[in-house]
């Protein structure tokens, strides 16, 4: 027999659940399919609609189902743990598949300590600054230190670099980095952004790490921030990028030839490199609201020469407009909605001194302090 269309109906949150555990009695999409096979000691699947189903079977789908999966398997996950949703990469997913249901990190505490300890120590795998290739590179992070750091040598007694945790953000990189565990790194050094590139052979060492980080800005929020409420402080723990993507730029002039850029859209901040995997930024930009005389228009001002790409996007800012073009009709629309989501939203306090994305605590009042040099 087929599983009922009914028990299909008691899903609302799993997106095209038309695949089934009959051995967790959960339905999950296609895509996590993938990932219960890959734990089939534990987990069997098949399709609700094409494969047979027992009476067995269906009677156990429905006396359990994907709410009491996760009344037993997400008993204790940590404020700030991770949870991927279908946009996340697929390491993400498959490792909190695995932490629920294969390592049961969310029912036994103690299991927690590799992410949950305030102190982490270990070897990742370091893009070199100058020559890309990936090398070994100890690792500290320690919320009692305050930072992460990492060191050139194995022996060595200073760090390379010291990353503060108040600065710090992590996101997942698969496809830019070219490893599919591959994360970067961001924290401030003299008051500008700079970049690494790490990751790790076992997938769950690198989310351990990813966890942990976000396991130390939180304890660093909840100090900052004594009266905050928890949900107030996770959307700060680390931060996916907007978008990020090839534009053409132009100079301030408006007559210097178009450049092709890699850009990074990261909340609030613009930023631009030459190659995507760059250290340093070159410029960058702040975009505010329309409150504050921020607009986003389609096209490039009719005396604009220089340009390759014929898709244009000008922001026109208190102090100058931008110019950009993008190579197709499709990215100038994906950018177009980005830079138009961030002027129709009002600016917070903060974000007036830019430090907003930077994690700063201080008391941020003052406005059109921001450098622009795009």
């Amino acid at each position: 027999m087929s599983c009922p269309a009914w028990l299909l109906k008691e899903i609302q949150y799993v997106q095209d659940p038309e695949w089934a555990s009959y051995t967790l009695g959960v339905f999950v999409c296609q895509s996590c399919s993938g990932f219960h096979r890959n734990i089939s000691q534990i987990s069997k699947v098949k399709s609700v609609l094409l494969d047979p189903w027992s009476d067995a079977e269906v009677e156990f789908m429905a006396s359990n189902g994907n709410d009491a999966a996760k009344a037993k398997y997400e008993q204790k996950v940590p404020v700030f743990y991770y949870r991927p949703t279908h946009t996340d990469c697929q390491l993400l997913r498959e490792q909190w598949i695995r932490a629920r249901y294969e390592r049961k990190e969310f029912v036994c505490v103690e299991r927690q300590e590799p992410y949950s300890a305030g102190y982490r120590e270990g070897f990742l795998w370091k893009r070199g600054r100058d020559n890309g290739q990936f090398l070994s590179r100890k690792c500290i992070l320690s919320e009692r230190d305050g930072a992460l750091k990492y060191f050139n040598k194995h022996d060595a007694r200073e760090p390379k670099a010291l990353m503060k945790i108040h600065t710090l953000n992590a996101s997942f990189q698969p496809g830019k980095i070219g490893q599919p565990h591959g994360l970067q790194v961001t924290y401030l050094k003299n008051n500008s952004t700079r970049n690494i590139f790490v990751y790790h052979k076992d997938g769950k060492e690198m989310v351990d790490w990813f966890n942990a980080i976000r396991a130390a800005r939180f304890h660093y929020l909840q100090v900052a921030f004594p009266g905050a409420h928890d949900a107030d402080l996770v959307p700060k723990l680390t931060r996916n990028y907007i978008k990020e993507g090839y534009m053409e730029k132009t100079g301030p002039k408006h007559t210097e030839g178009f450049k092709k850029r890699w850009f990074t859209l990261d909340d609030r901040r613009l930023m631009y490199f030459k190659d995507p995997l760059d250290a340093y930024a070159l410029g960058e930009m702040f975009i505010g609201s329309k409150e504050k005389g921020y607009i986003v228009l389609p096209g490039l001002p009719p005396s604009t020469q220089g340009y390759h790409w014929q898709f244009g996007i000008t922001i026109v800012t208190p102090d100058r407009k931008f110019l950009f073009t993008c190579k197709t009709e499709g990215e100038q629309q994906d950018w177009m909605a980005a830079f138009q989501g961030l002027v129709n939203r009002p600016m917070l306090p903060q974000e007036y001194a830019g430090n907003h994305s930077h994690g700063s605590t201080q008391d941020l009042s003052k406005e059109n302090i921001y450098i622009f040099y795009i």
